[in-house]
Order: C-alpha cells, then sequence, then structure tokens
C-alpha cells in the first residue's frame, strides 16, 4: 500500500498544482521526506501523513476514498469499510467521505510495536475510544496511560496525542473522532 500512499500523494499534489517544495513549507515535513513518501521509499506513520495532508488540506478519509459516496448510505459490510492508514495500524472506517458529516467512527487494529508515529498529533474537536482486545498505551498531553480491553477514554482533540501497541498481540479498539479529521 506504500506504493499506492506515493502514486496518490503526488497525484493529489500535481492537480492541485502545488510542487513538493510549496508542500514541504505549508505542512511543515521536510521536502526530502515528501520525495521518499511519493517515490515509495518511505511509509509514512499516520501521523506524518496527516501531518503533509494538513498541508493541502485534505483529511485522511477524503485521502483514502476510492470515489465519493454518491447517496447517504445506511449500511456497510466489513469488507466496504474505507481502510485509511497503513502498515502496523489499520483503521477501518465507516463510510469512505465524510465531507459535510459529524462524525467518524473507526474500528482500528495496531499490530504489537506498532503506534500512530513519533510526533504527537493535533486537531479539531473530541475523539473517545473503547478497546476491544489486547493493551494500548494512550498519550494524551503529559498523561499516558495503557488501557486493556474494555477500558476508555475520551479527550479533546487539540491537546497532543499519540496511540502505541505495547503488547505482544494486536489490540483491537472502536473509536470515534468530532468532527471527522482523518
Amino acid at each position: 500500500m506504500d506504493q499506492e500512499i506515493g502514486h496518490r500523494l503526488k497525484a493529489i499534489r500535481t492537480r492541485l498544482g502545488l510542487s513538493q517544495r510549496h508542500l514541504a513549507r505549508v505542512s511543515g515535513v521536510a521536502n526530502a521526506t515528501i520525495s521518499q513518501i511519493e517515490a515509495a521509499r518511505l511509509n509514512p506513520t499516520v501521523s506524518m501523513l496527516k501531518k503533509v495532508l494538513d498541508g493541502i488540506p485534505m483529511s485522511l478519509s477524503e485521502f483514502f476514498a476510492d470515489d465519493f459516496e454518491a447517496v447517504d448510505r445506511i449500511f456497510f459490510r466489513a469488507e466496504e469499510l474505507t481502510e485509511i492508514a497503513d502498515g502496523g495500524v489499520s483503521f477501518r472506517q465507516v463510510g469512505a467521505n465524510l465531507h459535510n458529516k459529524a462524525i467518524q467512527l473507526i474500528k482500528e487494529c495496531y499490530q504489537p510495536g506498532a503506534g500512530t508515529g513519533r510526533h504527537a498529533m493535533t486537531h479539531e474537536g473530541e475523539e473517545c475510544g473503547i478497546v476491544l482486545s489486547g493493551r494500548l498505551e494512550v498519550t494524551v498531553a503529559d498523561k499516558t496511560e495503557v488501557l486493556r480491553a474494555g477500558d476508555a477514554y475520551y479527550f479533546r482533540s487539540d491537546q497532543p496525542h499519540l496511540f502505541r501497541n505495547p503488547g505482544n498481540e494486536p489490540c483491537e479498539l472502536i473509536t470515534a473522532c468530532s468532527p471527522p479529521s482523518f
């Protein structure tokens, strides 16, 4: 999927008439990093890709959406959930295009040792989640907790936050974010 991310990023950037240097400047991500992502030599973490896309601006769900949904759908089969992450982290979102939607609902899975990256994320709104299985280390501002199945979190998303699986088994959880920010 990292090759697909690179091709997609380059196609969107060129369609919008943005140079790599301009995108680097407005996103705060090094030009060399954007070049490596586009050439599929670097598989970005979720937080890194979000930071790059903030310079466009575009959400992760818009980036990964194959097509805009023509009608308001009500039901989604498991195989129809939109994957908006890559690598050791899976974010399977309900619905492809969340433009003009109030809530983003995601089934997340972190493989052992995987996380959202070294750089904390911040964005507008609030988010919450409940761990279904495994363990998840959640850092919000200067507070860190390891959550287990049945544990949950809820915080304002303008606080710097990170997620990581410190365990030896995959961690699955259901999360919600309002407004949609990925």
